[in-house]
């Protein structure tokens, strides 16, 4: 324990000091939301593939898909590398950074309303980011504080409570430049953390034929190419996760920062890699829980003999890697956690400050009132977002799920069309985007699973914009 404690100390000390060095070189706006748009090849892999994944994925979705889906899970990891991060950076990545210096814009709230010459799909834009990742950003909270809970028999509340503060220090100093030197710590970590779980779960089973072999005993299904859920459940976490980063404001943000063309080819194939391999084994891992868990061994995993699914993988790791490296199993999910957080925090405030406050509140204010107020409202969100998940409202995987399909919803179709082609029309984006977040949230409400409204709304928001913008053409 002392240890773990004396670890984690030095880590948050660390990105405290990374977090100062950025602040010396914020010196504008641009500065602090974009890193002077000059961020090189392996600082922006490093950012964009350590956004990408949290412990969101580690905790909550390793966790539930693994013990349900089994094996079956490996895809949804193969379809957020090839899609969610080779085909953005292959096919869009340029694309979004050219468009970025064209219309001058540094946020996606801004390129809607130039790009279609609509003030009312801004606001609309830039209120559904605040308002969406406010449980995204939840829902990473409830997993870094499940996993605190679990390695120091801290109360969950303080754990929420300590995350969201030392969140708020080191992003609230530096801005795009502290996230982006620190996330390159971050992915480094996570690198070594997901090498020793792969091996250390490997020896624990037995091997791969072992692990494999003790699956199908349990069901067969488990092995297989489509797991028990069924191939609808499986195609919608696959769409939900690889297909809304395509449009997912964290994410494109990226590419506004990036120095050139040749920092995005490098990047590519690095971020590619990273997410294969981050992706991979915390599927595998999360798929032979059944093989080490149950109600005797692990009571806190389960509730009625049931499997409490944001509980799994913190018992499993306990159980599967060895004391002495357990602290390395804990700087993985941090350093995931964290990562996604700032940018989510970043981008959140920006559409309070850049998007609404100077786009329609005051449109003359300077550099140094906006860096001001960004902090401020950073504060603000990472505030709100401790609150709610202070209540827990559902599993990991819900929430996150919700808010991916929402703002997935939003975004994908209208950005798509409008990055790639010059037909989409004002009218379709419009009627794209707000019926996709109806359906989206419809459905949900009406008591869908979220990964299912979520993909069904995106699907609504990609259809929408060239129909919708036909018909009003042709009319």
């Amino acid at each position: 324990m002392i240890i773990k404690v004396v670890v984690i100390t030095a880590y948050a000390l660390a990105i405290i000091g990374i977090g100062i060095a950025g602040l010396r070189r914020t010196r504008s706006f641009n500065d602090f939301f974009l890193g002077g748009g000059e961020v090189g090849p392996w600082m922006t892999a490093f950012t964009y593939a350590t956004a990408y994944f949290s412990a969101v994925l580690f905790i909550g979705f390793a966790g539930k898909i693994g013990w349900g889906f089994g094996y079956s899970g490996l895809w949804i990891a193969l379809g957020n590398a090839l899609i969610g991060v080779l085909l953005v950076w292959g096919v869009l990545g340029w694309r979004i950074k050219r468009m970025s210096i064209e219309y001058e814009v540094a946020t996606m709230a801004e390129f809607f309303e130039k790009r279609y010459d609509s003030r009312f799909l801004k606001l609309f834009a830039s209120l559904c980011i605040f308002v969406f990742f406010i449980p995204y950003s939840s829902a990473v909270f409830m997993g870094l504080s499940y996993l605190f809970q679990a390695n120091f028999g801290i109360d969950y509340t303080f754990a929420l409570a300590a995350m969201g503060t030392f969140t708020s220090i080191y992003l609230v100093l530096g801005g795009y430049k502290s996230m982006a030197m620190v996330d390159v710590v971050f992915g480094m970590i996570m690198l070594v953390g997901v090498t020793i779980l792969f091996g250390f779960t490997l020896d624990a089973g037995g091997g791969l034929a072992s692990i494999t072999e003790q699956l199908a005993a349990i069901e067969p299904a488990l092995t297989q190419a489509i797991g028990p859920p069924g191939v609808w459940p499986l195609f919608c976490l696959i769409f939900l996760t690889s297909i809304a980063p395509l449009g997912m404001p964290q994410l494109v943000q990226k590419f506004y920062a990036i120095k050139d063309q040749r920092s995005i080819r490098i990047g590519m194939v690095a971020s590619t890699l990273f997410a294969l391999l981050i992706g991979g084994v915390a599927y595998f891992t999360g798929s032979t829980a059944r093989l080490f868990l149950n109600p005797e061994n692990a009571p806190t995993a389960f509730a009625d003999g049931s499997p409490v699914f944001d509980a799994i993988m913190p018992e499993l790791l306990a159980r599967v890697i060895p004391e002495s490296l357990s602290v390395v199993m804990l700087l993985l999910i941090l350093s995931a956690s964290m990562s996604t957080l700032a940018a989510l925090v970043l981008i959140a405030s920006s559409s309070l400050v850049k998007d609404l406050y100077a786009g329609f509140v005051n449109r003359e204010a300077g550099d140094t009132h906006l860096m001001t107020l960004m902090r401020i409202a950073s504060v603000v969100f990472i505030l709100i977002s401790v609150v709610l998940a202070s209540f827990r409202p559902s599993t990991i995987v819900a929430v996150l799920g919700i808010s991916w399909g929402a703002i997935g919803s939003v975004f994908l179709g209208p950005f798509l069309w409008g990055l790639l082609t010059d037909r989409a029309n004002k009218t379709g984006a419009i009627v794209a985007s707000v019926s996709g977040l109806v359906v989206c949230l419809g459905m949900y409400i009406a008591g869908r699973p979220s990964p299912e409204a979520g993909t069904i709304g995106m699907m609504v928001s990609l259809v929408l914009v060239p129909v919708a913008g036909t018909l009003q053409g042709k009319s």
